[in-house]
This record gives C-alpha cells, sequence and structure tokens, in this order.
C-alpha cells in the first residue's frame, strides 16, 4: 500500500543525487577530522570554540567554517552526551545549515543533528532558535544538550508555557533556545501588542493596555530557526492562525442564543433545511432553513438579536455537530472542552475554536458557556516563520510535501539515507465491510502476535477508537496500555516499554513523540515491533509517521492496514455515495472485501490532501491581501483594528 515511500532513494532526481554526494564526502571528512580532537583538553576544545565565534562574529562567511565547527560540536557531543554523530546526522546537518528541510527517517536522531546547524548559526550571537511540537520535548531537548553547547562556549534556553516575561526575554537572550511553534508566535503577538506601534512607527490604539514607560519585548529578533517535525508545523498546523483572543461579553443572551441554537438544530432537516459540507467540516442553512429558524419559538431573552447573528450561529450549531466528535476532534475535561490536536493526538491548551464554534460545541456537551474570543492580534504559521533570516527544518515524512513547502517556504527538501538499510515488511493491508468484522480481525491478529512473542504498536485516530479497541482486548483478556489525550502524562513511560516481548500498546498518534521504542534482544529475535494501523488518516504523511515507529536503525519490523467502509477517513463522502458502495460491497463470512477496495481510501486520502492544501492557499492569499492592507495605512499587519 504505502511501499513506494519507503523506497525514495530510488527515485532522486540528479540534483538531490549530487548534493547527496557531496554531503556524504564532506560528513565522511569531518567525522575523521573530529577525531583528531579526541586528545586534546576540556580548555583547549573552550579554546578552539571561542576563536571559531570571534572570527563569525568578525563576518566570515559561516561556510568557510563549518566543518571546523562541526568537528568541535561531535567532539563536545562524545565528552559530554557519549554520542557520536552518524555520517548521515552529519549530512542533514549541512542540509539544514543550507537552508533546507531534511527528511531524516524516524529513529535516525534528528535531536543531535540539529545540535550542528544550531551551534554554527548560534556563533554570530544573534541567536538561534530549535522549534519543537510541544513543551515536554522542548525541555527535554534542552536539558539533554546544554551540556554540548556548554563545552563549546554557548549558553542554553528554553522557552515553556508557564513563564513569564522577565524570564522569557532571559531565555530568548541566551545563544540557543528551545521552544514551540505557539510559544515563539504568540511572544511576537504579546510585543506588538505591548509595544502598540505600528508598521510606520506611530503609536496606535489598541484593547490592550501599554505598560507605563513601555515594556521590553521578551525577543531580540528572528535570526536563525530549526524546525523539528517540520511538515507537522510548517503544513498541518499552518491551516489555523496564530491568534491572540479578546474576551468579549458572555451576558445572559449570549448564553442563551448558544443554547437555543442547539435545540434548535434538531428541527432541521438535511439536504431540505441546511447543507452540510463534510470535506469542508461546514454547514449552511438554504432559504427555506433560514425561513423555518425564523418561525421557531425563542426564548425573550433573544428576542433583540439580530437575525443575521442567530442564522451564523445557527449554521455553527450545526457544525459542532456534524463535523467535530467527541473524543476524536475534543474531549471533556472537568466539565471544560479540550481541543485534540489532529495530528499529535495531544491536547491544546488553552486553544478555542473561534466565532463562536467553541461555544456551539460547549452547549452540544451541556457544559459550561464559556465568554467568546474576538482577535487582539494574529498572524499565519507562514508569515511567522518567514520573519526569519534562516529558516530550516527536519522531518521523518517531509517529501510527499516538498512542493509546497518549497513554494511557500523557498525550501529544499532533501531525503536523508538511513544509517543503516530498512527491512521493515510491508504486510497487504485488509479492508472489510464495517468496524466489527475489523475490529475482530485485528483483534485475532493481536493475539496471534502476542503469543508469537512481537510486539505490537496500534495506531487509532480518535481516543474513542483506542478505548473500543480497549475494551475489545480487555473481553479477551490480552493486557495493553493506551496512550491517548487522556493518559497523555504517562507517555513517556509507555511508549518507552513498548519496545519489550509481549507487549501492546494503543496509541492515537505518534507525531512528535520523541521517545524511543527500543527493543529487547528477544523481540528482535522474535521479529520485531509490529504496527498496526487501524485506518488511514486524512495525510499520506501522517501514515508513514505511524509506520515508520517499527523498523528503525536496521531494527527487524512489521506493518499492516485494516480499514473498513465505517472508518472516519470516508466520512466526507455523501450520504449518497455510501450508500452506493455498501450496496456494492460482497464481503466474505468474515466481513472482509477484496484488497481493490483499498483503491477508494488511497483517492479519498490525496482528496482531503488537496482540499488542505486549497485551505491553505486561501488562508495565505486572504492573509497577504490584509497584511498590504494594513501596510498602506500604515499600520502593524499583526494587530487588529478597534474602534477605540
Amino acid at each position: 500500500m504505502l511501499g513506494s515511500v519507503y523506497h525514495l532513494s530510488k527515485s532522486l532526481g540528479r540534483p538531490q543525487k549530487g548534493r547527496l554526494s557531496r554531503w556524504r564526502a564532506q560528513a565522511n571528512r569531518i567525522l575523521q577530522d573530529s577525531r583528531q580532537l579526541k586528545g586534546i583538553s576540556d580548555q583547549e576544545l573552550l579554546d578552539r570554540a571561542k576563536d571559531v565565534q570571534w572570527r563569525a562574529k568578525t563576518g566570515i562567511p559561516l561556510h568557510t567554517i563549518l566543518e571546523e565547527v562541526f568537528c568541535l560540536g561531535i567532539e563536545a557531543s562524545r565528552r559530554t552526551l557519549g554520542m557520536e554523530h552518524y555520517a548521515v546526522q552529519i549530512m542533514g546537518g549541512i542540509a539544514m545549515f543550507e537552508g533546507g528541510v531534511a527528511e531524516l527517517q524516524t529513529g535516525e536522531g534528528k535531536t543531535l543533528s540539529a545540535t550542528l546547524p544550531a551551534l554554527l548559526r548560534a556563533l554570530v550571537g544573534k541567536g538561534s532558535h530549535i522549534v519543537t511540537v510541544n513543551d515536554y520535548l522542548a525541555e527535554r531537548d534542552a536539558a539533554e544538550m546544554t551540556p554540548l553547547y556548554g563545552a563549546v562556549g554557548l549558553t542554553t534556553g528554553c522557552i515553556l508555557t508557564p513563564m513569564e516575561s522577565d524570564e522569557r526575554r532571559e531565555n530568548y537572550a541566551r545563544d540557543i533556545t528551545y521552544g514551540t511553534a505557539k510559544e515563539f508566535g504568540f511572544d511576537l503577538l504579546r510585543d506588538r501588542l505591548k509595544q502598540g506601534v505600528a508598521a510606520g512607527g506611530r503609536k496606535r490604539r489598541t484593547l490592550f493596555s501599554v505598560a507605563a514607560g513601555g515594556e521590553a519585548p521578551v525577543q531580540r529578533g528572528h535570526h536563525a530557526v530549526i524546525i523539528d517535525e517540520a511538515d507537522s508545523i510548517l503544513i498541518d498546523e499552518a491551516r489555523t492562525p496564530l491568534i491572540i483572543g479578546l474576551t468579549m461579553p458572555n451576558d445572559a443572551s449570549t448564553v442563551s442564543l448558544f443554547r437555543w441554537c442547539h435545540r434548535a438544530v434538531s428541527h432541521l432537516e438535511a439536504n431540505v433545511d441546511f447543507v452540510y459540507e463534510p470535506e469542508r467540516r461546514s454547514a449552511y442553512l438554504t432559504d427555506q432553513g433560514c425561513r423555518k429558524v425564523l418561525l421557531l419559538g425563542k426564548p425573550a431573552l433573544i428576542d433583540s438579536i439580530d437575525t443575521e447573528r442567530i442564522y451564523k450561529h445557527v449554521e455553527q450549531a450545526l457544525t459542532a455537530k456534524f463535523a467535530f466528535v467527541l473524543d476524536r476532534d475534543y474531549v471533556v475535561v472537568d466539565n471544560e472542552i479540550s481541543i485534540v490536536d489532529e495530528g499529535t493526538g495531544r491536547i491544546m491548551e488553552g486553544r478555542k475554536w473561534q466565532d463562536g464554534l467553541h461555544q456551539s460545541i460547549e452547549a452540544k456537551e451541556l457544559v459550561p458557556i464559556t465568554a467568546a474570543s474576538g482577535e487582539a492580534a494574529r498572524i499565519t504559521v507562514q508569515n511567522f516563520f518567514r520573519l526569519y533570516t534562516y529558516i530550516s527544518g527536519m522531518t521523518g515524512t517531509a517529501v510527499q510535501c516538498s512542493g509546497e513547502i518549497r513554494k511557500v517556504y523557498g525550501l529544499k527538501v532533501t531525503a536523508i539515507p538511513t544509517h543503516r538499510p530498512c527491512i521493515r515488511k510491508q504486510l497487504t493491508s485488509r479492508v472489510f465491510a464495517n468496524n466489527e468484522a475489523k475490529w475482530r480481525a485485528i483483534i485475532d491478529d493481536i493475539d496471534q502476535m502476542v503469543k508469537d512473542g512481537r510486539a505490537i504498536l496500534i495506531g487509532t485516530p480518535s481516543v474513542d477508537a483506542s478505548e473500543t479497541l480497549g475494551r475489545m482486548m480487555r473481553d479477551r483478556e490480552i493486557p495493553h496500555n493506551i496512550l491517548n489525550a487522556r493518559y497523555h502524562e504517562e507517555e513517556a513511560e509507555i511508549i518507552s516499554k513498548a519496545g519489550e516481548c509481549g507487549k501492546v500498546t494503543v496509541a492515537t498518534n505518534m507525531a512528535g513523540r520523541g521517545t524511543d521504542i527500543k527493543l529487547t534482544e528477544d523481540l528482535t529475535t522474535a521479529g520485531g515491533l509490529h504496527v498496526i494501523a487501524t485506518e488511514m488518516h486524512s495525510s499520506k504523511r501522517i501514515d508513514r509517521q505511524l509506520v515508520g515507529r517499527s523498523a528503525r536503525q536496521g531494527d527487524p519490523g512489521s506493518c499492516r492496514f485494516y480499514l473498513s467502509l465505517e472508518d472516519e477517513l470516508l466520512r466526507v463522502l455523501t450520504p449518497e455515495k455510501m450508500a452506493s458502495l455498501r450496496k456494492q460491497a460482497t464481503p466474505n463470512k468474515h466481513g472482509e472485501l477484496m484488497s481493490s477496495w483499498l483503491s477508494l481510501f488511497q483517492k479519498t486520502q490525496r482528496k482531503l490532501e488537496k482540499l488542505h492544501y486549497k485551505q491553505r492557499k486561501d488562508m495565505m492569499k486572504q492573509d497577504k491581501h490584509r497584511t498590504e492592507s494594513y501596510r498602506r495605512m500604515g499600520l502593524d499587519p499583526c494587530l487588529e483594528l478597534t474602534e477605540n
């Protein structure tokens, strides 16, 4: 099914082959030269680093000292971490320094690879940022790599969500700073709001008060950035801009409106009163639906609310009902709605959907209605990263979106060879008529694999699916661990033990988990880790992130996809289309369909990938027009206009 993905080197073009040959020769030379530093003292290593830092600050081109600096970084890693970079990690470091995205396969050591270009960019004294997908990884990577940077005279910082302004300013002032795109982006917006300064330098009014005397920005600039899980951050997260919200009035009439709209949608008929577009995850009222909404009985509290606002919130209530699913898109924690990140399966702390959608979902789940939020400041992910003079990244899955990354960010994607050959076995995908038959087949295969001494990692697209599978395994008395948005605190421990014989681990998503699944010797002998994908995701890259957990660093491993006509991926198809497909389906006595049905899932996945690309493209186009308009007025495009 995904076999072509794992042999990308066979289809590399000449320019990429040329780059790889040059980088490999350079990496081998760097490794050889670095070993000559083993005999020098720690002080001499530091003195050499200070000398090269002085030369960098005088303006010497960094590419002329790349090999010397990489040698110092590799030797510092040997002494402080007990790890020596592989040639492919050095190649990845060169690719990132030259302003590209290095596709380093899962398990190839991206964290260590990034230290070399980060160190080189930091020498000029303007700061080097490393972006990770969550606070846990930012804090872990900063702590682990601090001794390496310290050995060559550089300081390390880390930006975490709970930090106050003074602590953030101190960490940004250090040579190399780790953090998430969210924290870096919001710090930029908060700095702009505090300053309240237009792009042309004129003071302007905002809905945020400016501290007396003007508080100094926490960020000192945007010199160089390296983005881990680059495709996830630059592509998937780029569908949603970074927005600092304003708390809007939440009076009794507003709360009553959301509650009433939730009840009102039960009186509306699909394709008569409203149309729901599953591929866009949106709904709109027809003329007949608008008339019906007007005629429905309403509480006196909302009589004064204008008709257009009522229509808008009814449409949001419809969207909440049909497009957003409990335990897939969000979970209820302590009587509050918490958004689940589609790409990582983690709870997105402090995030809310805009335009009343979040409150519509609160009404749907019968939890307290929180205050809606407007916008005080915003920036798209694309425009935020364009602020950096030097941008680069690394990921295990970027080749599929290389065209978009090149077009939007001007970055070349290069697939770096693995340190050892990949020997993963891709087993034939199985397709079933319904979820019940699919789950039965999965449980049977898990049971057999456990008896054979294999470890199994099962990927599910939602919290609900993982817990459904968990209940079935408990019924069959199969010991297992579940990792989803409800159990994220135990993440590192669960993942670290997933490589033991007989271990069964269920995870909602594996992007950016950051913790290696290390195989025991017994498991290696038994055939390694087996990955079960219970559905195809909306992007092939997310499928690769899951599958890439098996057969790392030359270990044995295998994977298989299990699909059904009730999968979430197919929910974008119209009810008529699905009814037609079910009529055509002729399953065997076990509920399994012929393998030719696989093409339906592949086509639907490609359709969704194109749709999401179009959404990002449209958002960029709108943001470009907005930015140009603000700049013509001499205003900061990050700050929203206000009535004040």
